[in-house]
């Protein structure tokens, strides 16, 4: 969702692609992985989770055409990326199509030595965190600058990232409209300014949807 689209629907793939990329995720390995980073989602940040969730439900409760990825008993995001390679690494750079607060899961592959490449730099947060193949990392990749180390020659790095983009949200929170159609909606002086103070609120009711954890449960 975005780019000028007026309702939420698929990326477009030639015919091909799409075989390809449904074959991928209808595998047992990426189904686990969905499944897995699902679970890890859950448990560190269940309200966050719960929101996307609810969201995806609704947008396929309201557009039955809709395909998912995978069932929603396995990911609550609505899309997802491959990266082949064979030497995938990136620029520094934000995801700004991204919800604010929300996660972003990235999971590295490849043969590659982590402690001399691969690693993801945060950079807003001055870290440099290694990042071994067979690791997945969540990051709210819209509000924080990150970029890959290079890898070694003659080394492989591939990666797979899920997300969903904050226009979904928006679009569902908008009672299946966008923004556009919502502000030219005929309102009351109270119902704009309602409105607008919601808007601003945003950001701290995403906040909320966070979980501070005691160390001494870690």
């Amino acid at each position: 969702m975005g780019g000028g689209q007026e309702t939420p629907g698929p990326f477009f793939h030639i015919v091909l692609n799409r075989l390809v990329l449904a074959g991928l995720m209808a595998t047992r390995p990426f189904q686990r992985l969905a499944g897995h980073t699902n679970v890890i989602f859950q448990a560190y940040a269940p309200d966050l989770h719960g929101y996307y969730y609810s969201t995806l439900d609704h947008l396929h409760r309201w557009d039955k055409t809709l395909k998912r990825n995978f069932l929603p008993t396995i990911s609550v995001f609505a899309a997802a990326t491959f990266n082949f390679g064979p030497t995938t690494v990136t620029l520094p750079h934000l995801d700004f199509a991204n919800l604010a607060w929300g996660w972003c899961a990235i999971t590295a592959f490849g043969n590659f030595d982590p402690d001399k490449g691969g690693h993801l730099i945060l950079w807003d947060l001055m870290l440099i965190i290694r990042f071994p193949p067979g690791s997945t990392l969540f990051i709210p990749s819209a509000l924080l600058r990150h970029s890959n180390v290079s890898i070694q020659q003659g080394e492989k790095r591939f990666s797979f990232t899920q997300f969903t983009s904050a226009g979904i949200f928006r679009f569902v929170d908008n009672n299946f409209r966008t923004e556009r159609e919502v502000d030219e909606t005929p309102m009351s002086a109270a119902e704009r300014e309602a409105r607008v103070e919601a808007r601003k609120a945003r950001w701290a009711e995403g906040l909320k949807m966070y979980k501070k954890w005691d160390r001494a449960f870690e």
